[in-house]
């Protein structure tokens, strides 16, 4: 019982008796559950359930959460169902417990499909009951915790995962002290050569910081003082990651980035804080560009507080957030301050919980259950990522909206019926197209007309869930007497100057054997109904890439050296980083359009048996000069005085450009160092590696790709 007595004297501090027995038992039965079962550290294993209710605990969850923690790998790792677990405890203990479990015990055809399966089973589980996602977080964040015990790659691969899915995770949450921890142990696994000489320049940097920040607290203590306001301040230096992210972002060194330090002041109410902005406004100077006021304009997972940088007597930049209490608890816990368990405890943000249920739900609705792993996982990973904008309704209303939205998101962001019959856009009193994106301060009009006429094409570029299922959902229920003729319609504007009638019987026949369609109708009837992109098919019907016709206004205003892709959104796959030159294949993906990649890349293995999913598309050597692209290399060199300096004077006399370094210390004085470069094409990129090998200090040069692979448990290894 020495195992739980923390855990135990921190529930009775809040929790009934009677609660605080339930949490027992369902200690001694994990305990009993995994007796004999040891971690890859050498600690008993019910050591990590443990920890996950005691940083679960630290948010105040109740017990019915705190039960299913300490339970939570009994149904993955042991041979109890979900039925003894409702017996013995309860249905919702069951539930919970069910949600964290993972999809071992199904056997999927690769990493990457488990790795999606998993999350949107974790997704769907959360969107009925926010308690499993919080307890996942807490799973994950005491495996960070406890991450040396692991292999380099599997430490470095946890990591990467950790960085996709759960800090954006935790941060739609609002669970701020746990994005943040998380970002740490994920940078210090991935990078552990940077963390550690960061950590030791801000321990021998803290000692005159501190006194510096106890003495503006003190400043505006005093201020506040002298006109009879109560309020708690507080100040902090930025969390160690946060300082690496800021100097990557700016390219600079460290003492320019730690010059800028954060405070808190905790007011009773609203009104006192804006009273308090004009007192600090008025005690330091105030730089005007940097003020927001996430209280009139909440940010998506409900945090409100006034954030302003100011220049102190010293000339140092400080950053001020101004909150009342709730404000507070809601920044410091997020969802978890204001769900509503069955003990009733706090709803005071009951809109903010649905927007982010539904949001959550979005992101796992498949409209075809056959959807490529793939293309799925890319879809959550993108949506999760999205920075958002705010753009206005000409009466002033403020909608958010994710990153690269358009008009016709914002129509059925308003109203589902508005984006039906959504027929124009006017942006800041100007007529647009549809399917320009949008930026945050823009007033946005919809032009709307009497019939609901939704166009399959608008999938092509919308980048919200709701606007992409409510077409889908209208398309649907068009009968085959519309959705023939619109199927037609669609494929005749594909096609662009090629005609049906050119298109050989061969390639149409085993375009419809591709897509298991009984005849040319249907396929026509699934472009209709938006279940397959008119683009995609005008190009299989072609059959030959090098016959696509492009007029010479499209050629002028051509953003990328794809063949045809003057028409689509465009992107390339970070995994593999495709270059003018490679072998590429392309599928199409929700927010994304176009997502092309190499041919050797590890995420399209066997495409060529999957061509209802997958297109081939090619490089225009016609302008495969004209844009740069991102590449990643993997050099292994001893190291040695000025050998980083020779190696960069080797890149920019190769006309590259460095976007991101980093080091891995290695035994015997070897470094391995990951490169992002932008260059040309893949001949300027061979050229560059053939001028970095003959340094005499570089040992190897690879181009390297980056494996997303799901994080998977081998005899209780990783947890």
């Amino acid at each position: 019982m020495l195992i739980f007595q923390a855990l135990n004297d921190s529930i009775q501090s809040y929790l009934s008796p009677q609660q605080c027995e339930f949490i027992e038992r369902a200690y001694k039965y994990a305990y009993v559950a995994h007796d004999g079962v040891k971690r890859a550290s050498g600690e008993p294993y019910i050591t990590h359930p443990v920890a996950v209710a005691e940083i679960l605990a630290l948010m105040k969850l109740d017990h019915e959460a705190l039960a299913a923690a300490l339970l939570h790998d009994v149904l993955e790792d042991t041979e109890t169902t979900h039925q003894q677990l409702a017996d013995t405890f309860n249905s919702t203990v069951a539930d919970l417990v069910e949600g964290v479990t993972k999809l071992d015990k199904i056997n999927f055809e690769n990493r990457e499909q488990a790795q999606a399966q998993n999350i949107r089973k974790m997704l769907i589980a959360m969107s009925k009951d926010f308690r499993v996602m919080l307890i996942k977080l807490a799973d994950r964040v005491h495996n960070m915790r406890t991450l040396d015990s692991l292999r380099p790659d599997k430490r470095r691969r946890i990591a990467q995962e950790t960085f996709e899915i759960f800090t954006p995770i935790a941060d739609r949450l609002g669970l701020h002290h746990l994005k943040n921890e998380l970002e740490q142990l994920a940078f210090k696994a991935q990078n552990s050569a940077r963390y550690y000489v960061l950590k030791e320049a801000i321990r021998k940097a803290r000692g005159n910081r501190k006194n510096f920040i106890m003495g503006i607290c003190d400043e505006i203590s005093t201020k506040l003082d002298a006109i009879e306001i109560k309020a708690t301040v507080l100040g902090r230096e930025k969390h160690l990651y946060s300082l690496y992210r800021k100097m990557r972002k700016k390219g600079c060194q460290f003492h320019d980035v730690m010059d800028v330090y954060a405070f808190r002041i905790i007011v009773q109410d609203l009104d006192t804080c804006y009273r308090v902005l004009g007192q600090m406004h008025h005690l330091y100077q105030p730089k005007l560009e940097y003020f927001k006021d996430y209280i009139a304009i909440p940010k998506s997972n409900s945090y409100q507080s006034l954030h302003t940088t100011l220049i102190t007597h010293h000339g140092v930049n400080i950053e001020i957030q101004i909150r009342t209490e709730d404000m507070d608890a809601v920044a410091k816990q997020g969802i978890a301050a204001h769900w509503s368990y069955k003990e009733g405890r706090g709803n005071s943000n009951l809109t903010a919980q649905l927007q982010t249920r539904n949001w959550f739900q979005g992101l796992t609705e498949q409209e075809d259950n056959t959807t490529n792993p793939l293309v799925m996982l890319e879809n959550i990973k993108q949506e999760l990522g999205n920075n958002e904008i705010h753009v206005l309704t000409p009466q002033g209303k403020i909608i958010v909206l994710p990153a690269h939205a358009t008009s016709v998101d914002f129509a059925y962001a308003l109203h589902t019926n508005i984006g039906h019959r959504c027929t124009g856009v006017k942006i800041d009193k100007e007529f647009a197209l549809l399917s320009e994106k949008l930026e945050s301060g823009q007033t946005i009009e919809i032009i709307t007309g009497n019939a609901e006429k939704p166009c399959a094409d608008w999938l092509n570029f919308v980048a919200t869930h709701k606007a992409r299922q409510s077409i889908r959902q209208y398309l649907k229920q068009l009968p085959k007497e519309q959705a023939i003729p619109e199927g037609r319609r669609l494929l005749k504007m594909a096609l662009n100057q090629t005609n049906l009638t050119d298109i050989s019987q061969q390639n149409i026949d085993k375009v419809i054997e591709d897509y298991h369609l009984d005849d040319f109708n249907g396929l026509l009837h699934e472009i209709g109904t938006g279940k397959l992109l008119s683009i995609i098919i005008a190009r299989r019907l072609r059959g030959n890439s090098n016959e696509l016709t492009e007029s010479k206004l499209k050629q002028q205003n051509r953003q990328s050296a794809i063949k045809g892709a003057e028409d689509m959104m465009l992107s390339y796959a970070n995994c593999c980083k495709p270059l003018p030159g490679d072998q590429i294949v392309a599928h199409t993906s929700s927010g994304k359009g176009l997502v092309v990649h190499t041919t050797a890349c590890h995420n399209v293995t066997g495409f060529e048996n999957e061509l209802d999913k997958y297109i081939p598309v090619e490089w225009d050597m016609d302008f495969m000069n004209q844009y740069e692209y991102s590449t990643d290399l993997n050099i292994m060199m001893i190291n040695h005085k000025a050998g980083l300096a020779e190696l960069f004077n080797i890149i920019a006399k190769g006309n590259a450009n460095v976007e991101d370094l980093q080091t891995t210390e290695l035994p015997d004085h070897i470094y391995s160092i990951s490169l992002t470069l932008s260059v040309i094409n893949r001949i300027h990129l061979s050229r560059v590696m053939r001028k970095i090998k003959k340094l005499k200090s570089v040992l190897s040069v690879k181009r390297s790709s980056k494996k997303r692979l799901v994080e998977r448990r081998a005899n209780n290894e990783e947890h």
